[in-house]
C-alpha cells in the first residue's frame, strides 16, 4: 500500500472530526479552546522554550513578569487562531465580514480598478487566515485575488489548508511559482492583488538583507520588495488589530506606489518597520513558536 494510501485512511476520521468541530457556534470552540491551552501549555509545553528565547531577546528590558503574562495570553491566543481556523471550513459570509473587519479597503480596490497590482503585505499576527476574506470587501470584477503559500509536507493538511485558505475565493500560489503566476496574469491582461506574509525567517541561500527587529540581529525576507519592482507592483500592508476573542480588524495602509524609484530594501525596511509597530502594541497576537533568529550573522 503507498504511503499517501495509508495516510488518507489513518487521517480521514480526522478530517470527519474537524467538518464536524466546524458546524459548532465559536462560543463553543471557545470552550475548547481553553481546554486545548491547558494541554498545550501546560501538558505538552509546545515550544515553550522557544517562545521563552523570543521573548527574553525582544524585550529584555520588561520584567520577567511582563514577559510570562505576553506568554501565557500568546498560547491562548494559538489555541484560539486553531479553532477560528478551523471554523473558516463551515462559516457565512455575512459572520466573516462581522468578525474580520478591513479599514481603508477602497485603497486597494481603487488601485486594482485602476490597472495597478498590488502586493499585499501581512504577518503571522491575529489570525492571518481570515484575511482572505478581503475578497468580501473590494469590488474588483478584473483583478484576480491570491496569496503565496508554502505546501506542507503532509499531503493530506496542505489539502486541508488549501481548502480553507481558498473559502472565500481566493487563488492560493505555491511559493516557487509566484513569478511565474504573477506574470501569467499580467499577460491575460488582468490585475493581480496577492497575499505575502514575509515576517519569518529566509533560508541561509535567500539571506540578503539584515535589520534590527525586536532589538535583534534579524535576517528578512526581500522576494516580495524583487517582484514589487520587477512587476511594477504597489505595495500594502494589512495592519490587524484583534478587536476581542474572535474578532480582528485589518486597516490597510500605503507603503509604496512606485517601488521602482525605491533604494534596495527600503521596501523590506518600511514592511519589518510596520510590523514592529503592530507586534509592540500587542506581542501576544504574533507567532512567537516560530524559531525566528535561528541565523546569526556573521
Amino acid at each position: 500500500m503507498k504511503r499517501e494510501t495509508l495516510q488518507n485512511i489513518l487521517l480521514a476520521p480526522l478530517g470527519l472530526t474537524l467538518r464536524a468541530v466546524a458546524h459548532l457556534p465559536l462560543r463553543v470552540l471557545f470552550i475548547l479552546s481553553d481546554l486545548l491551552y491547558l494541554l498545550v501549555y501546560h501538558v505538552v509545553r509546545y515550544r515553550r522554550h522557544i517562545v521563552r528565547k523570543n521573548l527574553q531577546n525582544s524585550f529584555p528590558h520588561e520584567s520577567e513578569h511582563y514577559r510570562r503574562r505576553i506568554e501565557r495570553r500568546f498560547y491562548r491566543h494559538f489555541c484560539d487562531y486553531f479553532f477560528e481556523t478551523i471554523k473558516l471550513l463551515h462559516i457565512s459570509d455575512r459572520q466573516m465580514r462581522r468578525r474580520m473587519q478591513f479599514v481603508d479597503a477602497e485603497l486597494l480596490e481603487s488601485a486594482l480598478n485602476s490597472g495597478r497590482s498590488v502586493i499585499m503585505m501581512l504577518g503571522h499576527y491575529g489570525n492571518w487566515e481570515y484575511i482572505s476574506s478581503i475578497s468580501l470587501w473590494v469590488d474588483t470584477p478584473n483583478a484576480r485575488l491570491g496569496q503565496i503559500y508554502r505546501p506542507l509536507k503532509n499531503k493530506w493538511f496542505d489539502r486541508l489548508f488549501l481548502e480553507i485558505r481558498s473559502r472565500f475565493g481566493l487563488t492560493c500560489i505555491p511559493k516557487a511559482n509566484t513569478l511565474r503566476d504573477l506574470l501569467s496574469v499580467r499577460a491575460s491582461g488582468r490585475q493581480s492583488g496577492t497575499g505575502f506574509i514575509a515576517d519569518q525567517t529566509p533560508s541561509p541561500a535567500n539571506i540578503h538583507h539584515w535589520i534590527t527587529f525586536l532589538n535583534q540581529d534579524t535576517p528578512v525576507l526581500t522576494g516580495g520588495e524583487t517582484i514589487a519592482k520587477k512587476l511594477d507592483m504597489a505595495v500594502m500592508y494589512f495592519d490587524v488589530e484583534k478587536i476581542k476573542r474572535g474578532y480582528y480588524r485589518a486597516t490597510i495602509k500605503k507603503i509604496e506606489l512606485d517601488p521602482r524609484s525605491c533604494l534596495d530594501f527600503e521596501i523590506t525596511d518600511r514592511y519589518m518597520a510596520l510590523m514592529e509597530e503592530t507586534i509592540r502594541r500587542a506581542p501576544e497576537y504574533w507567532l512567537w513558536t516560530h524559531n525566528r533568529w535561528k541565523h546569526r550573522h556573521l
